[in-house]
């Protein structure tokens, strides 16, 4: 059934240790941290390995942006918070960490005519004035596709690589159905 190979783009992750962070203490800790409040709340902590971004607030809210893998944004965060604790100790050692959003992108190899989709298929949104790509919102997983009409799929909104993949594969089942694809 899996004949739709979907390649993951960014996965968004987030913590919460629990305790709130002295930002302008803590950023001298994290190596080419951008500290600019006046632009940004928080700490922008761009990593090299595995390359991501931490964004690290006062509130001792953490996200992950940019990883490949639900393993890499996890190990992002752990290398964060542990150059963290070397200068607050009391940052814990326990937290949960919660995949937010996965991106993910596939191909259908072939192009899709998107006004007769946004025609025939339900639950879509197609402005082709404000946005090349017709917007599809499934309920099962909870996805939404980007269609565009050269077959080109990118779903969001995953909270897993399988829905990622079962979003994807469900749609393309669904347009064939409908004689779209």
């Amino acid at each position: 059934m899996s004949d739709v190979e979907i390649k993951v783009e960014n996965i968004v992750a987030s913590a919460t240790l629990g305790k709130s962070l002295d930002l302008p203490q803590i950023a001298p800790a994290l190596e080419g941290v951008e500290y600019n409040l006046e632009q940004f709340p928080g700490l922008v902590y761009k990593l090299k390995e595995p390359k991501t971004a931490a964004l690290i607030f006062g509130s001792g809210k953490l996200v992950c942006t940019g990883a490949k893998s639900i393993e890499d944004s996890k190990k992002a965060i752990h290398i964060a918070v542990d150059k963290m604790r070397t200068l607050d100790p009391d940052i814990p050692t326990e937290f949960e960490i919660k995949v937010q959003n996965i991106v993910a992108s596939a191909n259908l190899m072939k192009t899709l005519n998107l006004e007769t989709v946004a025609l025939d298929l339900e639950n879509t949104e197609y402005e082709p004035e404000q946005f090349p790509g017709l917007v599809y919102r499934l309920g099962e997983p909870k996805v939404v596709l980007l269609l565009f009409g050269s077959g080109k799929v990118v779903c969001t909104g995953a909270k897993t690589i399988p829905d990622a993949q079962l979003g994807v594969e469900k749609t393309k089942e669904r347009l064939i159905e409908l004689s779209l694809l």
